[in-house]
C-alpha cells in the first residue's frame, strides 16, 4: 500500500483555522469579552485563510508558504492567552535615573 505525503500547505491552513476557532471558543466559554478589534481580527483572518490559503500577501511580513504573518501569529497567541485568563506580565518601568 502506497502512503501519500500530506500537503504541508493544506495542513498548515487547517491548523491555523483550528487555532482561530479554538481561540474564539475559549473566549466564549470563559466569558472573556474580546474587544471589537480582536473579534474582527479573528473573523477576517479566518475568511482570508479560507479564501486565499493565507492571510497576508507581503513577502516581507513572513514566509509566503505560511498562512499567517509573524505579527498575526503573535496576536493570535495574545488573544488565546487572554481567553485562557493568563495575564500579560507587567513591564517594569524604572523612569529616569540620576547619574
Amino acid at each position: 500500500m502506497k502512503r501519500t505525503v500530506p500537503d504541508q500547505k493544506a495542513a498548515a491552513k487547517r491548523a491555523v483555522l483550528r487555532a482561530l476557532g479554538k481561540a474564539k471558543r475559549a473566549a466564549d466559554r470563559a466569558g472573556v469579552k474580546l474587544s471589537d478589534w480582536e473579534d474582527e481580527f479573528l473573523g477576517s483572518v479566518a475568511d482570508r485563510v479560507k479564501t486565499y490559503g493565507r492571510a497576508f500577501g507581503d513577502s516581507e511580513k513572513g514566509d509566503l508558504n505560511a498562512p499567517l504573518s509573524m505579527m498575526q501569529a503573535v496576536k493570535l497567541k495574545e488573544i488565546t492567552k487572554k481567553a485562557k485568563g493568563e495575564a500579560k506580565p507587567v513591564p517594569k518601568r524604572y523612569g529616569f535615573r540620576k547619574k
